[in-house]
């Protein structure tokens, strides 16, 4: 909103249909400033009641975020828009044989579980190399069953339900296909309405659903691996590429992450979840299609125009 109200672009506001009290706050913040009349419409209504966006002629610009299946189908019929699509992932974490593993630690419990899960960059797969990984797994699960889990408006608490008990009973669902497919759960995995305790898993195949799609929930996924390319190989088997995660000492495996790894950010020696709002942030693959960020977003939202004047003697 920003970005377009910096540019001069009036724009609409069409919060998620779960979750749209945020949006509205906003607006009524907005309405006491001095901003011109139509500068700015805040209008919740359902997926299937926004298709005026897509295809209304007068809306030059339409910014996505949320599933791929919705923003793909959104960008077919938006015709000669521009589109930006932020579609989230499953995002990975590297932990190698020479991080600080405390760190790593709180950092990567941090991204799995904030927000309980629901964080479009938040970390679904974690890959340790084989030299520490019992001991980081240790350390993990010791920190996870530790996170307090409760009521959501008390400020201690760390796990609270997610969107919806449905949403709760299909990764509920996910973990117990995850279990009969030869995947072990390390703590977590029971579920009471919509609350689902923080979830660690280990062994679980890469074409399970916890791997290979979206989870969008308080469960992550631990691998081990023998060698960083191996690692890197594993990040990059995704449908995927948001953002990935790589602790690690060594220059030049990062700088080898950095040019090997198919995703819009990588961040060294941090969880992918990290995020600013003046970065270029989004995704390649099914994660979506340009950047958001301030100055990217401003450049989406205006055409770049030339004048030539030629002198004559």
């Amino acid at each position: 909103m920003a970005p377009a109200l910096a540019v001069g672009c009036p724009f609409v506001l069409k919060p998620a249909s779960r979750t749209p009290i945020g949006a509205l706050i906003i607006g009524e913040i907005l309405a006491q400033t001095d901003l011109p009349k139509g500068a700015f419409s805040v209008l919740p209504c359902t997926r299937y009641g926004a298709d005026l966006f897509t295809t209304d002629e007068r809306l030059k610009l339409l910014s996505f975020t949320g599933s791929p299946s919705v923003g793909w189908d959104l960008k077919a019929r938006a015709g000669k828009k521009k589109v930006t699509l932020e579609l989230g992932g499953n995002a990975a974490v590297v932990v190698d044989e020479d991080a600080d593993l405390e760190d790593a630690a709180a950092r990567i419990i941090f991204g799995a579980f904030y927000q309980s899960g629901q964080s479009c960059i938040g970390v679904q797969r974690i890959m340790v190399h084989e030299k520490v990984y019992d001991s980081f797994k240790r350390l993990l699960v010791k920190k996870t069953r530790a996170l307090p889990m409760g009521d959501p408006k008390k400020e201690q608490t760390f796990i609270g339900p997610m969107i919806s008990e449905d949403e709760a009973i299909r990764l509920e669902a996910w973990i117990r296909e995850a279990r009969k497919a030869g995947g072990k759960v390390l703590c977590g995995g029971k579920r009471k309405g919509a609350m689902l305790e923080a979830t660690l898993m280990e062994n679980v195949p890469v074409e399970e659903k916890l791997c290979a799609l979206e989870a969008f929930g308080p469960v992550a996924v631990l691998s081990k691996f023998s060698t960083f390319d191996e690692a890197l190989a594993m990040v990059n088997d995704s449908i995927y590429g948001l953002q990935a995660g790589i602790f690690t000492r060594d220059l030049y495996k990062a700088k080898k992450a950095w040019d090997t790894l198919e995703v819009g950010g990588v961040l060294i020696g941090e969880i992918p979840s990290w995020r600013v709002d003046h970065m270029p942030y989004g995704g390649v693959k099914e994660s979506g299609t340009g950047r958001e960020g301030i100055r990217w977003a401003m450049h989406d939202m205006m055409e770049p125009r030339l004048l030539i004047i030629r002198e004559r003697q």
